[in-house]
């Protein structure tokens, strides 16, 4: 996987781009990985910190789009049923899609501005907002400001690790445990809002 991603990074900043837009398309490797291991590529090659946050927070942005489109295309009954039918071959659960698609409620901006900052979420919440029609300039607009804030945290904590003088695979490693905790709390979050609300809506109902 990281001979592969540094063959990409030969082809400049468009390979970066190709990176940060497969991470958002497939979870093939967890996106803060990917985003460190770019922050620390970009000190070794030279480039600009602000330059590779700007592409990479405009193709992961992009890459979400595509999700949108796909939700969108297809609507809330077709999209629930590929999601059961192939969700698995992308590590997508029918039980985590129900989820998230609740999860948009009264302030759909805040919702996906907030899921670009949850590692699993950030891939796959676009797809129910394309589902459910959210108006998509707003979506966008959440969507690159959340890629912006979670890139630049990981791009640059890749770029201050190589500089540190310390192991940068002991360093990445405690990184990656500190935000396998706070991605696990952020889902239990989720989870109990979504449950929250559907016990609300049995209340009104009764």
């Amino acid at each position: 996987m990281t001979d592969t991603i540094l063959a990409v990074l030969d082809l400049g900043l468009a390979g970066i781009a190709c990176v940060a837009l497969a991470e958002k398309l497939l979870p093939i490797a967890p996106s803060y990985v990917v985003l460190m291991f770019l922050g620390m590529a970009a000190a070794a090659n030279g480039h600009a910190l602000p330059i590779l946050l700007l592409v990479t927070t405009t193709a992961s942005t992009l890459g979400s789009m595509l999700w949108y489109g796909a939700g969108r295309l297809f609507g809330p009954v077709r999209a629930t049923m590929l999601v059961e039918r192939f969700g698995k071959y992308v590590f997508l659960r029918p039980e985590t899609y129900r989820r998230l698609a609740s999860a948009y409620g009264r302030n759909n901006f805040s919702t996906a501005l907030t899921a670009q900052l949850v590692p699993v979420v950030r891939i796959y919440l676009a797809l129910p907002a394309g589902a459910f029609r959210l108006a998509a300039l707003p979506f966008a607009t959440a969507t690159f400001l959340g890629c912006m804030v979670y890139n630049a945290i990981f791009i640059g904590l890749g770029y201050l690790i190589r500089d540190t003088g310390q192991n940068p695979a002991d360093l990445g490693f405690r990184v990656i445990m500190v935000v396998l905790l706070i991605e696990g709390g952020c889902m239990l979050a989720v989870r109990w809002k979504a449950r929250r609300r559907h016990g609300e809506q049995e209340l009104g109902v009764r």
